[in-house]
């Protein structure tokens, strides 16, 4: 077999003839083998016929949707990446497409090292998947591993970091502080085909900003006062693994710019030097503001918010976890036990009511710090009253829900006296009601009522087109 037959084989699907072209004698001269396809119906006939090793795909595709593409490709038994190519009114489509399985996209216009270091990046993951029998146990295993919990709104965090983790797509993290953010971000990498790679953590609202440009791309010796030598940055560091932002609604707005740039092209310069260096990192932020607020304030760039926006993942407050307190107060008992080398076991029944009870508003650090308090003063086997810190609960505590004796024989007598089958309306007039006293209520700024409802701007957008063409969504 010659050495051609042996590289990989990439499908281009774009329906421009000439940059068809470009693409592939691009990906040629590095060493790939190439096909061209103008429409989606060629490509889907030539998939099913052999899958390639990899797609670089335009989203936008005169016969049908490269979603549909995408989706074609992912419920193949062996499925190829897909990266997918985006220009600036297209981007929302892209960006529902990484959730639904793309591996990366890149915006139009970009560079042929752009285009080659996705392609790259693409059969490097491929190359390392799991075989399919075992690839779902060993990313729930490396997930969980990181979180304890039951609760309902945290199986859905797993089941979206399941998803999440073999896919380059970046990931926006939001929850209160101590909520385990960065355990989420640490769960993601262990978790994909980076873990091989680095694990690197920036807290963008810990770095002064004269200080920030050098922290993130690094400097050359004498590029400014103090700059003795040459230094990597975390972008030079993190290639070939995953990059975590801390706090990235606090990244001042020039600074953004330049992240928007380098997630772009993949490229970047040391602050001093005219050298255009490559990082190939997966990113992961986190905030523990409302990033669609930031935006509508003008504090945050709405075009970074949807590069970086492409899964999000919302961690629940402890106090809304339930069962799950416990759980964690148990976990944390025994850790601090072993690391101080006491004896304690568990908590009185007392305790942990009072526990359940507590509103946690510094969340999983709190308990952490609570739990830690009484192990290292006091001595026994197990928590009881007299060992809570002093003050605990004060002001904070949860009253618990007692049900009025009429309003439990009314429900027990008739579960469905909330509302009669007259009052029932149907749930696409309830769902656009919802979404335009969402709009109305934040002024008509989209992206900011998609948060405050839970969804995408994209689906309120395509909400919208739908009721304004007369159709039924």
């Amino acid at each position: 077999m010659s050495e051609s037959s042996k590289s990989p084989l990439i499908f281009v699907v774009e329906d421009s003839l000439s940059s068809g072209a470009l693409y592939c004698s691009q990906l040629e001269a590095a060493g790939y083998r190439t096909q061209h396809f103008t429409d989606g119906h060629s490509a889907l006939v030539a998939i099913k016929s052999g899958m390639p090793d990899a797609i670089v795909q335009d989203v936008c595709l005169p016969d049908i949707s490269g979603l549909d593409v995408l989706q074609f490709v992912n419920r193949q038994r062996e499925p190829a990446p897909v990266v997918l190519i985006t220009s600036n009114s297209s981007i929302e489509i892209a960006v529902d497409a990484m959730r639904h399985g793309g591996f990366d996209f890149i915006e139009k216009p970009f560079s042929s090292e752009r285009m080659l270091t996705s392609v790259a990046s693409a059969l490097k993951q491929k190359s390392m998947v799991v075989v399919p029998e075992n690839a779902e146990a060993t990313k729930t295993t490396a997930i969980k591993k990181n979180f304890i919990g039951d609760a309902l709104s945290m199986q859905t965090v797993f089941r979206l970091l399941e998803s999440a983790a073999c896919s380059k797509a970046s990931v926006f993290v939001t929850g209160e502080s101590g909520t385990g953010k960065e355990v989420c971000a640490i769960a993601l990498h262990e978790a994909g085909a980076r873990s091989e790679g680095p694990f690197i953590a920036i807290n963008c609202a810990a770095i002064p900003p004269e200080l920030f440009e050098s922290e993130f791309f690094g400097h050359i010796k004498g590029a400014f006062s103090g700059a003795l030598a040459d230094r990597k940055g975390a972008v030079e560091v993190a290639n070939g693994g995953t990059l975590f932002l801390d706090e990235i609604c606090e990244m001042e707005l020039s600074l953004q710019a330049k992240l928007l740039r380098f997630l772009q092209t993949g490229t970047f310069t040391r602050v001093g030097s005219s050298t255009v260096l490559q990082s190939d990192v997966r990113i992961i932020c986190a905030t523990n503001r409302h990033p669609a607020e930031e935006v509508g304030e003008g504090r945050f760039r709405e075009d970074l918010y949807y590069r970086l926006n492409v899964i999000p993942v919302q961690l629940p407050p402890l106090r809304e976890r339930g069962r799950d307190i416990v759980l964690l107060a148990r976990h944390i008992l025994h850790e601090k036990s072993v690391a101080n080398g006491k004896a304690f076991t568990g908590f009185s029944p007392e305790v942990e009511q009072l526990l359940l009870n507590y509103d946690w508003p510094g969340n999983i650090r709190e308990l952490q710090n609570v739990v830690e308090n009484m192990v290292v003063i006091h001595d026994g086997e197990s928590i009881d009253l007299s060992m809570l810190p002093v003050g605990f609960g004060e002001n904070s505590v949860r009253p618990q829900k007692k049900a009025s004796a009429s309003t439990t024989s009314s429900s027990a007598e008739n579960p469905a006296s909330v509302m009669s089958k007259d009052e029932i309306r149907p749930l696409n007039i309830v769902e656009r009601e919802a979404i335009e006293s969402a709009i109305s209520a934040c002024e008509g700024n989209i992206p900011l009522a998609a948060a405050h409802l839970g969804v995408s701007a994209s689906t309120i957008y395509r909400k919208l087109k739908s009721w304004e063409s007369g159709e039924i969504s």
